[in-house]
């Protein structure tokens, strides 16, 4: 079949199949992502907003992003003193929830006055 004659439908599984292999097969849980980010409070924050400027805000960040960066800190891919050290004692699914907690924080911004 050419690409004329495939039809709207096909196109739309097709694309369809594309989005859900980018999406992880197992996602991460939230809740469970909060009681594990008391170990990230110091310098990021519970809330995900940093309390020391050399740490990121992680609040509302997206979480395949936070997977990747977890992953190649604990690989040592990506470099920093603290949180390789952090990263190497967390499982991939301490990574899932970290990720899921982190992007599920609602950040609210207000104009200045």
């Amino acid at each position: 079949m050419t690409d004329r004659g495939m039809g709207r439908g096909a196109w739309k599984v097709l694309a369809l199949a594309v989005l859900m292999a980018a999406i992880p097969a197992h996602a991460g849980d939230a809740a469970a992502g909060r009681q594990k980010a008391i170990q990230c409070q110091a310098c990021h924050g519970l809330d995900g907003l940093a309390r020391i400027p050399q740490a990121p805000q992680l609040a509302g960040q997206n979480a395949v992003y936070l997977e990747k960066a977890l992953k190649e800190y604990r690989s040592g891919a990506r470099k920093d003193e603290m949180m390789s050290v952090v990263a190497k004692g967390l499982s991939d699914q301490d990574i899932r929830d970290l990720a899921a907690y982190y992007q599920s924080i609602e950040i609210v911004v207000k104009p200045p006055r």
